[in-house]
C-alpha cells in the first residue's frame, strides 16, 4: 500500500468510519491523548468500545496485577492481555464474525510538576487483521526528547494514532510501517529504540531487520541485541552498569576481536571503583561499517554479523554514531559508572587525527572534551608495524602535532590504558583479508576465526563461503 502521508485527523477518522474496527483504549501516565483523537474527529461510537485510564496504583494493580515498575514492557503486556480478553469475552458472540477487534495500550512517564529526567514509555496495539483471526501485536518503546509536558502529550497522541493506523494499513510493509510512526511528528521530538511485531501476520518478518529499520528511518540512533539475538530496550540492560565496549566491523568476527575484549576485560575488572558494580560487555558496529559499496546497508550481511556475535554469547550494539564521543554520550544516559572503550592502534590514531573533526565547531579539542568529561577509559590493543618490524603500543605510539600533549596527559593519568596481548599479534593480518579468503575459498581464513563462527559460516554459507576450497594456497 502506498503511503499518502495522511494527517492525524484523517487517520483517526478513517478508522472511526471503518465499521469493522472496534476496540479498547487503555492509557496510563500521559493522559488519554490517543483516544482523544478518535473522540475529537467524530464517529468514535463506531470504534471505541471502552476507554480506561487507571492512575491510582492500587486501582491499577487490582485491574492488571502488580509489576516491579509501572512503565515497562511487562506492564504493557498485562494491559493488552487483560483488555483483549475482556473485549473478546464480552463481544465475540455479538459481533465477532464481522469485526477486527483491537486493543491499544500505553504506559508512559512524562514531565510533571517535578522535573523528570527520563521521559519514556511503552506503546502497543493487539489486533485482528480479519474477523475471528488470531491476534497480532506491535509493541514499541519511545523516548521523549522534548521537555515540555503539553508537547509530550501532543506527541504521544499522534504517535498512538500512527501506531494503530500502521497496524491495520501498513502491516505487510516493514519500512512503511516504521516510517509512518513519525507522520506529523517533527524531527527531534522522540526516538523509538525498540519494536516488536508478533503473531501470525508477522511470521515472515525478521525482527532484527525490523529494528535495523528504526535506524535507517531515523527513529533511533541505537539498537541493542542480547546474546539470544533478541532486541532489548537499552536502558533495561545498561542502567547503572559499568560498560566495556569494543567497536569493529566483525565481518566476520575474528580471534583477534575476541582476544582484544578478553585482555581489556582483565584490565577493566581491576578498576577498584567498579568492583561492586554490575558490568556488561558490548560489541558495537556503526552503520557506516554496514554500508555496501552502493551506499546502502547490506541487510543480509548485517544478519550474518549479528548471528556470529550472538553465537559467541556477545551483546551487540548497532549505532548511527561515527565518533567515540557520540557513543560515550549516549551510554552516559544510562550510567554514571566507568565506560571502557576497547580499540586497536589504527583506530586510536584516527581518534587523535584532527582531520576527522572538521565538522565539530571546536574541532578535536571539543571532541576530546566531550569524550573525556565522563568516566571514560580507552583500552588500547597493540599492533605490529610491518615497516619498522616493531610492536606499536599505546606507550610508544607517536602522535603527531600539538595534540600529542593531550595524548601524553591521558596516558599519564591512566585514561589511555595500554593492553598486553596474550600472544604476539599477527605480523600480517587484516580483517578485510579474512573476508576475501572466505569468498575465494581459501581455507586460511579458518586460522583467524573462532571455531564456533567457522562452523556457522560453513553451515550457513555466510560471507560468500563456498564449499569448493581452493588448493592454490
Amino acid at each position: 500500500m502506498d503511503k499518502s502521508n495522511p494527517t492525524t485527523h484523517h487517520k483517526a477518522l478513517q478508522i472511526n468510519l471503518d465499521s469493522q474496527k472496534y476496540g479498547t483504549f487503555a492509557e496510563i501516565g500521559g493522559g488519554q491523548e490517543v483516544v482523544r483523537w478518535f473522540f475529537k474527529v467524530g464517529g468514535a461510537a463506531g470504534t471505541v468500545a471502552k476507554s480506561i485510564s487507571a492512575y491510582d496504583m492500587t486501582v491499577s494493580d487490582a485491574i492488571y496485577g502488580p509489576t516491579e515498575r509501572y512503565v515497562c514492557q511487562e506492564r504493557l503486556l498485562k494491559m493488552l492481555d487483560h483488555e483483549y480478553d475482556l473485549l473478546i469475552d464480552r463481544l465475540q458472540v455479538k459481533r465477532g464474525k464481522s469485526t477486527h477487534f483491537f486493543v491499544f495500550a500505553d504506559t508512559v512517564t512524562i514531565q510533571g510538576y517535578q522535573q523528570r529526567i527520563d521521559c519514556h514509555g511503552w506503546l502497543g496495539v493487539r489486533f485482528q487483521n480479519e474477523p475471528m483471526a488470531k491476534c497480532n501485536d506491535i509493541i514499541i518503546h519511545v523516548r521523549f526528547l522534548e521537555q515540555d509536558r503539553l508537547q509530550q502529550q501532543e506527541t504521544l497522541g499522534i504517535l498512538g494514532v500512527n501506531l494503530i493506523y500502521a497496524a491495520f494499513y501498513y502491516n505487510q510493509d516493514p519500512a512503511l510501517l516504521i516510517e509512518s510512526l513519525m507522520d506529523n511528528i517533527a524531527p527531534g521530538k522522540i526516538e523509538v529504540d525498540l519494536i516488536e511485531a508478533t503473531g501470525p501476520l508477522f511470521n515472515g518478518f525478521d525482527l532484527r531487520l525490523l529494528n535495523l529499520q528504526l535506524i535507517v528511518s531515523g527513529l533511533s540512533q541505537v539498537i541493542l541485541f542480547t546474546p539470544t539475538g533478541k532486541t532489548a530496550q537499552p536502558s533495561d540492560l545498561l542502567y547503572k552498569k559499568a560498560i566495556l565496549i569494543e567497536r569493529g566491523r566483525f565481518e566476520p568476527v575474528t580471534n583477534l576481536n575476541m582476544e582484544m575484549m578478553e585482555v581489556a576485560r582483565a584490565k577493566f575488572l581491576q578498576e577498584p571503583e567498579i568492583a561492586e558494580v554490575p558490568k556488561i560487555e558490548l560489541m558495537e558496529i556503526t552503520t557506516r561499517n554496514l554500508l555496501s559499496d552502493g551506499g546502502t546497508i547490506d541487510k543480509e550481511n548485517f544478519i550474518q554479523r549479528i548471528d556470529l556475535l550472538c553465537a559467541l554469547k556477545q551483546h551487540v550494539l548497532i549505532s548511527n554514531y561515527a565518533e567515540f564521543y557520540e557513543i560515550s554520550t549516549y551510554l552516559s544516559r544510562f550510567t554514571k559508572n566507568l565506560i571502557g572503550l576497547v580499540l586497536g592502534i589504527p583506530l586510536l590514531e584516527e581518534l587523535f587525527n584532527e582531520k576527522y573533526y572538521s565538522y565539530v565547531e571546536g574541532g578535536i579539542l571539543e571532541a576530546m572534551g566531550r569524550l573525556f568529561k565522563r568516566k571514560i577509559k580507552l583500552y588500547v590493543y597493540p599492533t605490529f608495524d610491518q615497516q619498522t618490524n616493531q610492536l606499536i603500543t599505546a606507550d610508544n605510539l607517536q602522535i603527531k602535532g600539538p595534540i600529542k600533549h593531550i595524548y601524553n596527559y591521558l596516558l599519564e593519568t591512566n585514561q589511555v590504558v595500554p593492553l598486553h596481548p596474550l600472544r604476539p599479534p599477527p605480523k600480517s593480518f587484516s580483517p578485510k583479508e579474512v573476508a576475501e579468503y572466505i569468498k575465494k575459498g581459501d581455507p586460511k581464513w579458518k586460522e583467524f576465526v573462532p571455531v564456533r563462527a567457522v562452523e556457522i559460516i560453513q553451515e550457513k554459507k555466510y560471507f560468500g563461503y563456498s564449499q569448493e576450497v581452493s588448493s592454490s594456497h
